[in-house]
């Protein structure tokens, strides 16, 4: 019985090789340009079948690599803005429409319906203007942070590259004193 799985699952290891060996085979005969062929032509397969995920795709990395830069966060900071006086703008002509019918001969109960309504929409928008302006200072601190790393790390680097400059420049004069040593050395030899 045990001689079975394992035979088995040399069987199945043997055949996986075999499939490995073949596609390393079929690599190694495409060139680069194959390769890149077949890439283009699933993208834009994919892209085909699977349009509103790419387009989403794109805006979502668009707006995120636009957040990480100083005058993106600017940009984001007056739509928020805009958004937000919309939708005040809105939630107010709203409240005054739901009162306006209720003097037209609407119910009292319709009324207050109405009015729990909009305050429990503006709640909800003023979570989500909230929730934005979070999500905008996070990525505007994230950029900060990121920013601030790099003139860290240019720093660290342009220290390094000093270092190995000075470092470079007192071997090339000890190894300079040297030679000057050994071609006296020399000549005193020669002559003497």
């Amino acid at each position: 019985m045990t001689d079975q799985p394992r035979f088995l699952a040399d069987t199945k290891r043997d055949s996986l090789r075999a499939r490995i060996e073949a596609a390393e085979r079929r690599n190694d005969n495409r060139s680069l340009a194959d390769s890149a062929r077949e890439a283009a032509k699933a993208a834009a397969d994919y892209t085909r079948a699977n349009p509103l995920t790419v387009i989403g795709g794109a805006l979502a990395v668009g707006l995120a690599i636009g957040l990480l830069t100083r005058p993106g966060r600017r940009v984001a900071r007056r739509v928020v803005g805009s958004a937000s006086g919309a939708v005040s703008g809105a939630a107010a002509s709203t409240v005054s429409g739901v009162k306006g019918v209720a003097a037209r001969g609407g119910s009292q109960i319709g009324m207050m319906l109405g009015e729990a309504a909009m305050a429990y929409i503006i709640t909800l928008v003023d979570d989500a203007l909230e929730t934005a302006r979070t999500g905008q200072n996070r990525a505007g601190e994230i950029g900060d942070a990121a920013g601030a790393q790099a003139r860290r790390l240019r720093t660290g680097a342009a220290d390094a590259v000093d270092s190995a400059a000075a470092t470079s420049r007192k071997l090339a004069q000890s190894t300079r004193g040297t030679a000057e040593r050994i071609v006296r050395d020399l000549k005193r030899k020669t002559k003497g």
